[in-house]
C-alpha cells in the first residue's frame, strides 16, 4: 500500500522460502513484479498460481493486465476462455486500443454466456 515494491518484493521473496507453492503469496509476487515492470517474472508467477489454484478471479485479472501491457491481448484469456471477468477486461482493453470491433465480438461472447434466450 505504500507503493514500495522493491521491499515488497524482497519480503515476498522470504515468504516464498518459508512457504513455497502458495498460490497467493504467488499472485502477489506477480502483481509486484508487474509494478516493477517485470513483466516476463510476473506472467512466470502468475502461471504458477493458476496451475496451484485454478481460475482463480485475481489470478486472471492480473495475468490479463500483464498481457495487455504486452499488448498480447489474443491470449490474455488463455487460462479460461469463458470466465467471464477475465472477457470483460479484454473487452475493456481492446475498447481502449480502439479495436472496437475485437472489444464488440468479446461483450458478445460475455452476454452469451450471462444471458439466457
Amino acid at each position: 500500500m505504500l507503493e514500495d515494491f522493491q521491499r515488497a518484493l524482497e519480503d515476498l521473496d522470504k515468504v516464498d522460502v518459508l512457504e513455497p507453492n502458495n498460490a497467493f503469496i504467488l499472485q502477489s509476487h506477480g502483481h509486484v513484479k508487474k509494478m516493477l515492470d517485470n513483466c516476463q517474472g510476473a506472467l512466470e508467477d502468475m502461471d504458477k498460481a493458476n496451475v496451484l489454484e485454478q481460475n482463480n478471479a485475481f489470478t486472471l485479472k492480473w495475468y490479463g493486465d500483464v498481457k495487455r501491457i504486452l499488448k498480447d491481448l489474443d491470449n490474455a484469456d488463455v487460462f479460461e476462455p469463458n470466465n467471464v471477468f477475465t472477457l470483460i477486461l479484454h473487452a475493456y482493453t481492446n475498447w481502449n486500443l480502439n479495436n472496437y470491433q475485437i472489444a464488440l465480438e468479446t461483450i458478445e461472447k460475455v452476454h452469451g454466456l450471462t444471458c439466457s434466450g
